[in-house]
């Protein structure tokens, strides 16, 4: 069956086998929050697959479907959750009970979410729209021709996921709004070997559309070269440097560390407890001139077509928007959920998300990036001395309260002079967000996104998400190097 071809109704994903109506939900949901000051029933279906080709031949192919609901209700600061994965009356009518714990005596129920016609997917889901061989062939083409590119390519993976996520939320006061959620991703590794050194190279694309683009062959074979590339070139890599030194960041991906030495600081629930280092600041400057951060929940490559923290309506209900963090350095505003915003006194900011109907929602990141500059990247090298161009990153960890990180560099290089050197192996960036952008001395007129595979933690909650910036310059940041 194509995409064109499907006509179910993604609510009969969520209202299943008769054991619960439209109508039932709202009527439980009312009864059920009637005493709290906010909450909603959150309903989800969700289809995904994954294909992972490994040592040239097809190692797993997974298919699974879950649906449940979440029923929360706010009383004041407190919260009171259950859900199950039965989306029956009666087990909605269980739930509803736990949540007469709460103390209903100052209730003051919250306005719902402003309502939208913003819908950014169509109902097309990506599982239905290629059939399972070519999906396998795909993987097996990919392999081959990783194989083919160099005779140093000693082992290939590649990896093909894809979901379709249904939900709809339903609040007491009778506000109902439902999402249609796609998500694809196509990734490499490739291990290269030469004079009995093996290094790795690896590459990855997603977003929320149709799997059409993945399987275009200018896609993956753009990413090929750029994971064989990286293998490669760390095959000459040299131990990398230690101390504190200038670094060049590259455009895209490495706002990652952006999102974890930034982001996290910003959201609505650690400044609203005093516990991160932007707690209290609005209005004040908190980063170098130029430096403007912006989270985007609506951004698009076209119709239909989302990057991976893109969503029509947060897990709330909110509208996703584009909310301006800091502003030429200045602090203007955190990312809100419904309850962080309520207790705040602002307004919600469309960034209540939550991993799945078992979980509660949270203030998170959506698609998180700096704005571009004014400088040319080429100049920006010219600068360096001495230092070090960090092209793109593995994983890192951040610290909350003091915006302390660490970050693995997956592909750096020295420079010297204004020139690139040798690439670097080992090289980790130390530092903590909150200082790092007041040492911004030069911002890339380059701004690029990542390729969409970014996954963000948050108290035990996974969730999809983008990050992005231009080439930036930043003076004085601790490099751990091996060398």
């Amino acid at each position: 069956m194509t995409a064109s071809q499907t006509t179910t109704n993604p609510g009969d994903f969520l209202y299943q086998d008769g054991q619960l109506t439209p109508q039932e939900a709202q009527d439980l949901t009312a009864a059920a929050l009637h005493r709290c000051d906010d909450g909603e029933l959150y309903l989800q279906f969700r289809s995904s697959e994954s294909f992972a080709f490994d040592d040239g031949r097809l190692k797993t192919a997974d298919y699974s479907r879950d649906s449940g609901f979440g029923l929360r209700g706010i009383s004041g600061e407190m919260t009171g959750f259950a859900h199950a994965n039965d989306v029956s009356a009666a087990a909605i009518r269980r739930a509803g009970e736990t949540l007469q714990l709460l103390d209903p005596a100052k209730a003051k129920p919250a306005p719902s979410p402003r309502s939208s016609n913003q819908h950014l997917y169509t109902e097309a889901s990506p599982l239905d729209a290629v059939p399972f061989a070519r999906k396998v062939a795909l993987l097996e083409t990919i392999n081959a021709a990783a194989r083919a590119r160099d005779p140093r390519v000693a082992q290939v993976s590649v990896s093909l996921s894809g979901s379709w996520n249904v939900v709809e939320i339903v609040r007491a006061d009778g506000f109902v709004a439902r999402d249609i959620r796609p998500l694809v991703q196509l990734s490499m590794a490739i291990v290269a070997e030469a004079n009995g050194r093996r290094e790795t190279g690896s590459f990855g694309i997603g977003g929320r559309y149709l799997y059409d683009q993945l399987f275009d062959p200018a896609t993956w074979n753009r990413g090929l070269d750029e994971a064989v590339a990286r293998a490669l070139t760390n095959l000459d890599s040299v131990d990398a440097p230690a101390g504190e030194m200038t670094v060049l960041l590259g455009p895209g991906w490495p706002g990652v560390l952006l999102h974890e030495a930034v982001g996290h600081g910003l959201e609505g629930d650690f400044n609203r407890k005093g516990t991160s280092a932007f707690s209290g600041r609005i209005g004040e400057r908190v980063a170098a001139p130029g430096v403007t951060v912006v989270d985007d929940g609506t951004m698009t490559f076209g119709e239909g077509e989302g990057r991976r923290g893109s969503l029509s309506i947060d897990d709330e209900g909110t509208p996703t928007s584009e909310t301006v963090l800091i502003e030429d350095g200045i602090l203007k505003g955190y990312m809100q959920d419904r309850l962080n915003a309520r207790l705040m006194g602002v307004a919600a900011t469309g960034n209540g998300r939550r991993q799945s109907y078992q979980h509660a929602p949270m203030p998170r990141m959506t698609n998180t990036f700096m704005r571009g500059g004014q400088d040319d990247p080429a100049e920006l090298l010219s600068r360096v001395k001495k230092g070090i161009f960090a092209k793109s990153f593995g994983g890192g960890q951040v610290d909350i309260v003091s915006g302390k990180f660490v970050f693995s560099c997956t592909e750096a290089y020295l420079v010297e002079n204004g020139k690139l050197g040798a690439p670097i192996k080992g090289a980790t960036l130390i530092g903590d967000g909150p200082s790092v952008l007041t040492k911004v001395s030069g911002i890339g007129n380059d701004l690029a996104l990542d390729e969409g595979i970014g996954v963000c933690g948050k108290a035990g909650q996974s969730v999809p998400a983008g990050v992005g910036q231009p080439t930036l310059l930043i003076d004085g940041l601790t490099v751990g190097g091996t060398a």
